[in-house]
């Protein structure tokens, strides 16, 4: 086995959510208690939908997002490790909102509309540290419209999967994005991937990352040697033994954006369909044990089909969910893909 090299984490290849006008992503992270956020800014207003599916998710303002409420437009989405406790973030977002007169104007108040989901991250480096208000402000300053970092960073600094028999034998995971462009459309997704389950590639149906064996030796993906398969894991009488003890420490979040004009209730059905993109590249996916999050944005005024728009999001979000386990360096004790130089398939 060749030797094992902490590596960088990359920006994409495969292009970003920041290919959609009007958005910008920034990161904060503490990279010794293995947490941090990440913010999506809209500085001139995004219609916006959300979809939530898993069963156990920590979240702000998504009732908002319904399209019978009086809102339409957001002007950020935090992405936070933390649990509960990184919600708080959001209220560095708003502070810098604020400060710059972005928000929903009322008689009194300009007020920022800022939507939140979290994982948790607590089992992977400190505990006691968690995402606050100065780090969330922190990562709007961190906010442009260039390329997007991937790996370890903002909200992926602690993610982590396949923790059926909890996070000692998961893998290190993390944020990534990805982009497709469809004639004049753009279609983009930022995920951070903090699974209970484990990820495959849709193309191939081979495991990626997730829960492994507990046996030493060189990655070998594919079910064999390292990898244990979690589904295959639950069917054993250990495996259920696990699963009826098993945290509530897991979610995939993200955001889906679009330079398509979408209204709020088309917003949330890309959302919905965005979803699809989770469950073809995290087996199991939307579990109780999950609080499984995205969100939709709408930047623009060009009319498209909204099928078109949710088809893409959903490719989009699988091709992020990939590039967030590829891209995740080892870190907090867990083996992570960007850290081993060859990987050696069967």
């Amino acid at each position: 086995m060749k030797k094992v090299r902490p590596l960088a984490p990359a920006f994409s290849d495969a292009g970003c959510i920041t290919d959609v006008p009007g958005v910008e992503v920034g990161h904060a992270q503490n990279t010794s208690a293995l947490t941090g956020c990440t913010v999506i800014l809209c500085r001139k207003g995004a219609v916006a939908g959300v979809d939530v599916r898993g069963g156990a998710p920590g979240t702000r303002e998504t009732d908002l997002l319904d399209p019978t409420n009086l809102v339409h437009r957001v002007h950020a989405i935090l992405l936070s490790g933390g649990s509960a406790f990184g919600l708080d973030a959001a209220s560095g977002v708003m502070r810098y909102l604020a400060e710059r007169k972005i928000g929903f104007r009322t008689a009194a108040a300009t007020v920022p509309i800022v939507p939140a989901a979290i994982i948790f991250d607590l089992n992977l480096g400190s505990k006691d540290v968690r995402p606050d208000a100065a780090m969330g402000y922190n990562a709007c300053l961190a906010a442009s419209s260039a390329l997007v970092r991937e790996g370890n960073v903002g909200a992926g600094t602690g993610a982590s999967v396949g923790k059926l028999f909890g996070t000692a034998l998961g893998m290190k995971s993390g944020l990534g994005t990805a982009s497709i462009k469809i004639g004049a459309m753009i279609v983009g997704a930022i995920v951070v991937v903090n699974s209970f389950g484990d990820v495959v590639d849709p193309g191939t149906g081979e495991l990626i990352a997730g829960l492994r064996s507990g046996r030493l030796g060189p990655l070998r993906v594919g079910g064999k040697g390292y990898l244990a398969d979690t589904l295959m894991a639950m069917k054993t009488v250990s495996g259920r033994a696990a699963l009826s003890l098993a945290q509530h420490a897991n979610t995939a979040i993200g955001v889906v954006a679009t330079n398509a004009k979408l209204n709020k209730a088309e917003a949330t059905k890309v959302a919905q369909m965005a979803h699809d993109g989770l469950a073809r590249a995290i087996r199991p996916v939307h579990t109780m044990l999950d609080g499984d999050t995205i969100f939709a944005l709408s930047t623009g005024r060009a009319r498209t089909d909204v099928t078109a728009v949710g088809t893409f999001a959903a490719e989009a979000v699988s091709q992020a969910v990939l590039r967030a386990v590829r891209l995740a360096a080892s870190a907090g004790g867990l083996p992570g893909l960007a850290s081993i130089e060859s990987v050696t398939n069967r």
